[in-house]
């Protein structure tokens, strides 16, 4: 074990949407926190990425604000000016038809962030201690009652003051299920086996996504053609599941960018493949014979690949917790299907069932949270 160790009440692994909102519960009911997260940024899978002169959202396209909890953070969020309304219609691309048609007409617009969607994740971030580029290594109960995690420094990590482990009463686990298994099989934690099976039981589907600049030209025509197929869906058998015209997010951009999303079923194809790019140009040769025939030769690309994109075998409640042998919750999207608004449910249900444990006062109203996290910039 390591002689550099911290003590929080809480330690919440992963800093998604789900380990975002439970640490800043957690934190508003006055319990020390610490967010670990093995990257340099936040949000998890509502990610932006900075490339050529431009942003793209390469996992979670846009905010829904369909749900008891996703609506009122839009309502903050478009109050701060951090999102605006993007389109009311998603267009449905089907085979052997085109042009492609409008499958279906909002009851309300899905709102983007002009600035890059990682830009939700970086609100509900505020105020809160993160430390990034820590990936937890082993998970174990002490003899004093707290929870020993051991961390790694990534390479990215060069600060040599950054603690090597952490102690804490309680875990909030807020992972994909998956990643949560690996660690918790790493080591000696204690659990019961039928927490990790339940946990086991959680199954995912892969996407691979694609960010695809074209020359500055064909902006201009897509605007001046008032073209209208910001969100794009596919048919179930193809190897694409949407497309996204994300330079349409911003007033200002200058060439048109699109961000591809495969269909699981492609990209089960490529999970353990060294090289992506052969596999970016293939579904963009697939959408320019769908869409624009203009698609298929970008100036710039990049792929990514999500080995935890979707829930295909979900967590049938908002929580999975146990006391044995000390409190830990694991909590995420994959705990429902509704993503988003699923991740807000279950980080706001883990903090609950923590701060319980721990004695903590009972939870505020939502409203008061929001206002917390929008006082400070």
């Amino acid at each position: 074990m390591s002689d550099r160790i911290v003590e929080f009440d809480i330690a919440v692994i992963g800093a998604g949407i789900a380990g975002l909102i439970s640490a800043q519960s957690l934190r508003c009911l006055g319990h020390s926190v610490v967010v670990l997260e093995k990257s340099r940024g936040v949000g998890g899978r509502v990610a932006t990425r900075r490339l050529y002169d431009t942003r793209a959202d390469f996992g979670a396209p846009f905010l829904e604000p369909r749900g008891r909890l996703s609506q009122p953070l839009v309502q903050v969020l478009s109050r701060a000016g951090i999102v605006v309304p993007w389109t009311d219609t998603v267009y449905q691309v089907n085979e052997g038809d085109y042009p492609m048609n409008p499958a279906a007409t909002l009851s309300a617009p899905y709102y983007v962030a002009p600035t890059g969607i990682n830009a939700v994740g970086k609100f509900l971030a505020r105020h809160l201690p993160i430390w990034h580029c820590r990936r937890v290594q082993t998970v174990t109960p002490t003899d004093q009652g707290k929870w020993h995690l051991e961390l790694e420094a990534i390479a990215e990590s060069k600060d040599a003051a950054v603690p090597l482990a952490v102690q804490a009463k309680a875990i909030v686990m807020a992972t994909p299920a998956p990643q949560a298994v690996m660690l918790l099989e790493s080591g000696e934690s204690g659990l019961p086996g039928e927490f990790v099976d339940r946990l086991k039981a959680v199954e995912f589907d892969p996407c691979i996504s694609v960010m695809a600049g074209y020359p500055a030209s064909k902006q201009r025509e897509l605007v001046q053609g008032e073209y209208r197929g910001r969100a794009v869906g596919f048919p179930p058998n193809s190897p694409l599941r949407g497309m996204f015209w994300q330079s349409s997010k911003s007033s200002d951009a200058t060439q048109p960018v699109f961000v591809l999303h495969s269909s699981a079923q492609f990209a089960e194809q490529y999970l353990d493949a060294t090289e992506l790019e052969p596999v970016g140009r293939e579904l963009c040769d697939w959408v320019g014979e769908a869409v624009f025939p203009w698609l298929k030769e970008p100036e710039w690309m990049q792929v990514h690949r999500w080995r935890y994109a979707f829930c295909r075998r979900p967590l049938t409640e908002p929580l999975l917790t146990t006391s044995t042998p000390l409190p830990m919750v694991c909590a995420g999207d994959w705990c429902g299907d509704r993503q988003i608004e699923t991740a807000l449910q279950s980080g706001l249900a883990a903090a609950e069932w923590v701060s319980d444990r721990l004695g903590g006062a009972p939870m505020p109203p939502l409203a008061s949270l929001w206002e917390a996290i929008a006082q400070e910039k």
